[in-house]
């Protein structure tokens, strides 16, 4: 176990990079994970980390302790309160953050199970919420496009609550780069759509389509798309967040393959 305590230390340069630009995250190739929750869904689907950091006076927080007990004390560094304070997102958490390299995913050669495929989804969280639906409904493969936030973002991961941990995430993915590997009919959500979601069978694999928050469905995405469905709104409003949209289609999904 490491003690740190002066802000010359060259590991509390690199957490404080890494906390603060998304660009010295891609860089390092690593990833932050803030907070008991990240970091115990990590372990558990993921096992260790690079290093957890822990505050000084949460070093022995009751749901902290449990938690070093299962990493490896060589990766475990205490970070004087203070330093913590300037490398943590949030005011007033527990003082826990993981350290991980951040997973690459791989392109298949063949996709011929469920997946989804977000189309210049821009807004971190609504990246996270999809990706939390997404394996919540058993869903194996997400597939971002350039232009989309960036999956593993502090924003987007704490959204997603652990599922990027449960997920086969490919990132900068193009038309060109998926086309040729998909085996599965790709479906996508219109206000002019074909048939509304709960009368569309959605018993087979499919691959779904979730366009940006702003402009939807690309043109290019489009025009590969098989059908498209709709989500009837009683209520009168005009349309979904595209977070809702996304999570409403995916659980009919499985309630049709629950139900047949």
């Amino acid at each position: 176990m490491k003690h740190v305590t002066s802000r010359d230390n060259a590991l509390f340069k690199h957490l404080k990079a890494l906390t603060g630009s998304t660009h010295q995250r891609r860089k390092a190739g690593q990833s932050v994970l803030d907070g008991v929750h990240l970091a115990q869904a990590y372990i558990t689907a993921l096992g260790q980390p690079v290093s957890c950091i822990v505050g000084e006076r949460h070093y022995d927080h009751a749901e902290v302790r449990p938690l070093l007990d299962r990493i490896d004390p060589d990766k475990v560094v205490v970070l004087a309160d203070a330093l913590f304070a300037q490398i943590s997102p949030v005011a007033n958490g527990v003082e826990l953050m993981f350290v991980i390299d951040t997973p690459s995913g791989h392109l298949p050669a063949t996709i011929d199970t469920d997946c989804i495929i977000l189309d210049g989804v821009q807004d971190a969280g609504n990246v996270g919420s999809i990706l939390r639906s997404a394996a919540a409904a058993g869903i194996p493969h997400a597939f971002l496009t350039t232009g989309c936030a960036f999956a593993w973002s502090v924003k987007t991961l704490r959204a997603g609550m652990g599922a990027n941990f449960h997920l086969n995430i490919v990132e900068h993915c193009t038309l060109d780069m998926l086309e040729s590997r998909l085996r599965v009919p790709l479906l996508a959500t219109s206000s002019h759509a074909d048939a509304a979601v709960f009368d569309t069978d959605l018993r087979q694999p499919v691959g779904w389509v979730v366009g940006n928050e702003g402009s939807g469905v690309s043109e290019e995405w489009m025009a590969r798309v098989a059908r498209t469905v709709g989500i009837p709104q009683p209520g009168g409003l005009e349309s979904l967040n595209v977070a809702a949209a996304t999570a409403v289609c995916l659980f009919e999904t499985v309630r049709q393959r629950r139900a047949g």
